[in-house]
């Protein structure tokens, strides 16, 4: 028999962290954050990360597991989190995954293809490709050899379509190729139950967004990117300087743009996250869902975690 673990899933800014501490008022969980923002230290206002009162409230994992000058990829999560997984039920209390990367998600549930590992060498000789001829040059290269890849980013996705190039390059398959090939058998105990905090009005989180972002910045967020922006070991092409809300303000820091422009540039980018996030989890059949909205959305998804946990 199969072991239900909960997944609280939502968009950015729909009330995770509150519905998790709901659950926690009521069992012995232990949170593992599906966020591929969180895992990097020194990087706690921008990401939302919980906050100190909330983690001895609960315990969190995954957190500040990784240099912002270092990579995390969705294979390293998925090992990570069937470990923790096994490690909180023989402790006898219950896992919650809990965050909105839904690459995350989908490597637990799903399992990975045989991708390979990421190539210093082939990443480098790209990004110098890149730096003189542009991305959208790029993009065009790897359309012409694997033009399924290609229509499915955009010219200025710098980060996928590096990989995909590496790969080409790695491998002499393209990515679309690998994608398409039939995943390992997952041989997993757990069957993972969805509840997704989504929103009635999307009009209404999208204001919610506008308001938390400018909330991070009277935290002091820009100030926590100038001390990353000061490092000579980071720069803007790496993963944890490309997070939504970092981004945009490092281009500030660098003289791109004007500060408003950053901000405004950061909420709109936030909210075409929460599109993304909301269009991945519509494409699940099988979840739960809570309007996000609503006054009693921590209660509610207490009682449908109870009845998952019940079984």
């Amino acid at each position: 028999m199969s072991i239900p673990v909960i997944c609280l899933a939502g968009p950015t800014a729909a009330g995770k962290s509150a519905a998790t501490l709901a659950l926690a008022a009521r069992w012995p969980i232990e949170v593992i954050n599906v966020d591929s923002a969180t895992i990097y230290r020194g990087m706690d206002i921008g990401t939302a990360k919980p906050s100190a009162q909330e983690r001895r409230q609960v315990p969190q994992h995954l957190l500040d597991i990784r240099d912002p000058a270092e990579s995390y990829s969705a294979a390293e999560f998925r090992q990570d989190a069937m470990q923790l997984i096994g490690q909180i039920i023989q402790r006898g209390r219950l896992p919650l995954l809990c965050g909105g990367t839904m690459l995350y998600y989908k490597a637990l549930r799903e399992g990975l293809n045989d991708l390979p590992q990421a190539d210093a060498a082939i990443r480098a000789q790209i990004e110098l490709e890149a730096a003189q001829s542009g991305w959208p040059e790029m993009h065009r290269q790897l359309a012409a050899f694997d033009p399924a890849t290609a229509a499915r980013l955009s010219p200025n996705d710098s980060q996928r379509i590096q990989r995909a190039i590496e790969i080409h390059r790695a491998t002499g398959q393209t990515m679309s190729q690998l994608l398409a090939a039939e995943r390992p058998t997952d041989d997993s105990p757990y069957e993972y139950k969805t509840i997704s905090l989504e929103p009635s009005d999307r009009a209404v989180l999208h204001a919610r967004i506008a308001q938390r972002y400018r909330q991070m910045l009277g935290m002091g967020l820009v100030d926590e990117v100038r001390a990353l922006h000061a490092r000579p070991d980071l720069h803007a092409g790496l993963p944890s300087v490309r997070c939504v809300g970092y981004r945009q303000i490092w281009s500030y820091l660098s003289g791109e743009c004007s500060l408003e422009q950053a901000v405004e540039q950061a909420i709109a980018a936030t909210r075409q996250l929460a599109k993304r996030q909301l269009t991945w989890l519509r494409a699940q059949p099988d979840r739960t869902i809570v309007d996000c909205l609503a006054p009693d959305a921590a209660g509610q998804v207490a009682e449908h975690a109870a009845r998952i946990w019940a079984r």
